[in-house]
């Protein structure tokens, strides 16, 4: 019979109002809250507003979302169904925003973007100058 019973209404009494979390209230997945904590914590300042934490856990959002889309396309494109490392830095990499607002960020078993110098390359030859060259020289 445990687990039967009503459940006790929190909103019945006047004055108080159903408990919604900072995140729900602002529309948003992260954790406000918790970004809230740690920037008090942090002591980045004396004194940190409610609409500070909810900015930057905005931003956090945004700037995740943009990298998963992106890593997700790479993911795609090389015929994977789970994101890696790897898709991660080829995302990155390919964006120039993104690029620069990583710039000095090493992500682990990422690998490295695919460059060959173009001094490294062969030489292009024409088929032209070649047969040319063959009969000048057995003279």
């Amino acid at each position: 019979m445990s687990g039967q019973g009503k459940k006790k209404a929190v909103a019945d009494k006047p004055g108080t109002a159903s408990r919604r979390s900072k995140s729900v209230k602002a529309g948003l997945l992260f954790p406000v809250g918790r970004v809230h904590r740690l920037l008090q914590r942090g002591n980045y300042a004396a004194r940190i507003g409610s609409g500070a934490a909810i900015y930057l856990t905005a931003v956090i959002e945004y700037m995740i979302a943009e990298v998963l889309e992106a890593a997700g396309i790479a993911a795609r494109e090389n015929k994977k169904k789970r994101i890696l490392p790897r898709h991660i830095v080829l995302a990155v990499r390919m964006d120039n925003e993104l690029d620069k607002f990583c710039a000095c960020v090493t992500i682990a078993q990422g690998g490295v973007m695919p460059n060959i110098l173009p001094q490294l390359l062969p030489k292009k030859t024409s088929r032209n100058a070649a047969p040319s060259q063959e009969q000048g020289g057995s003279q």
